[in-house]
């Protein structure tokens, strides 16, 4: 992940000690031809993601660095902030890891080296070892440069992976994004609708919404499907280096699904971006897919499934994090309205 800026505040509680992780990670370095460490240096990450991240400086015998993250992905190991704003049934700490060591060999180069994970659901053990990725969040760049090469990046994968969806389907324990998925999502919009605002006016503007959206249900379903990242927002993506040598890596592969591409370039534009700029994010991801590899009106679908995922993403107890919050239900019935639903 990015490096962390300032000091961290230490390891959080309950995350293993020293000899746990020494034992869980010489194997693995072993396997890629690197000898068992002299020191390793822990501190908990700064970068911001539901499962708990620590950043390891490995001191190996030869005198060199090695900077690698280590992530676990037990259930038990969220927070109960973090247990509230994650569905429990998106849920596989198993996903991650098999999209590292299976998947991502077949896509472009950019996304962390994965040095290996140790799996013990006995134990209640899923952890994660990747490379430290020295680069900024897409989020904090305000040149559109990086943006373009993030979408051409993204449209390069998608092109890449999808030849061979059934293979990675199963070796990568791939979400479906299928007429049943998008039919959970509008219900759980429904469900937890009724708040903020005066009783009631929440609540039928989206039951409104989601009447209006199940007719286009059956083209999302029929659109074509590769490998998608799922969470494809800025904050997902890291850049490093400049120009022609600009390094796309994206992380936290959680919620990689078979589903069509376009969902994660929705994620890719969402927020407030004006006009023009979106128009340039999507002329970069159509420019290494081909020129008539997509419609707008295929594009404003995935980004209408978007917003009804936000929209029932968590109970309406949870709020996300400042720099995060958007009015997912205006986006919503603006694009239902576009797309005359």
């Amino acid at each position: 992940m990015s490096q962390a800026r300032g000091h961290s505040a230490g390891i959080v509680a309950g995350t293993p000690g020293d000899s746990d992780l020494r034992q869980a990670l010489e194997p693995l370095l072993l396997e890629a031809g690197i000898e068992a460490p002299a020191e390793i240096r822990r501190r908990r990450s700064e970068y911001r993601t539901s499962f708990p991240l620590e950043e390891l400086e490995l001191k190996l015998a030869d005198g060199t660095t090695l900077r690698l993250v280590f992530k676990r992905l037990d259930w038990q190991a969220l927070t109960d902030e973090g247990r509230l704003a994650k569905p429990r049934f998106l849920h596989d700490p198993m996903r991650e890891p098999a999209v590292y060591g299976s998947v991502l060999a077949s896509a472009p180069p950019g996304p962390p080296r994965c040095y290996g994970s140790t799996i013990d659901p006995e134990r209640d053990r899923h952890w994660l070892f990747i490379e430290w990725v020295d680069g900024r969040e897409l989020f904090q760049v305000g040149d559109l440069g990086p943006w373009e090469a993030a979408a051409r990046w993204l449209a390069a994968m998608h092109r890449r992976l999808a030849g061979e969806l059934d293979r990675h389907r199963a070796a990568g324990r791939l979400l479906e994004h299928d007429r049943g998925h998008y039919l959970r999502w509008a219900e759980r919009a429904c469900r937890f609708a009724p708040a903020p605002g005066p009783p009631g006016s929440r609540a039928g503007s989206v039951d409104r919404l989601v009447a209006r959206y199940e007719p286009a249900i059956e083209e999302l379903a029929a659109m074509p499907k590769t490998v998608i990242h799922g969470e494809f927002y800025a904050s997902n993506v890291l850049v490093g280096g400049d120009g022609t040598d600009l390094r796309v890596a994206a992380v936290d592969w959680e919620l990689a699904a078979a589903a069509p591409g376009l969902v994660d370039l929705a994620a890719l534009v969402s927020g407030g971006w004006g006009d023009e700029e979106r128009a340039a994010i999507v002329s970069a991801y159509r420019s290494a897919v081909s020129p008539d590899g997509f419609s707008t009106r295929q594009l404003d679908l995935a980004r209408l499934s978007l917003a009804i995922q936000w929209l029932g993403w968590a109970p309406p107890e949870w709020r996300p994090p400042s720099g995060q919050r958007h009015d997912w239900l205006g986006e919503a019935l603006a694009l239902a309205e576009r797309l005359e639903l």
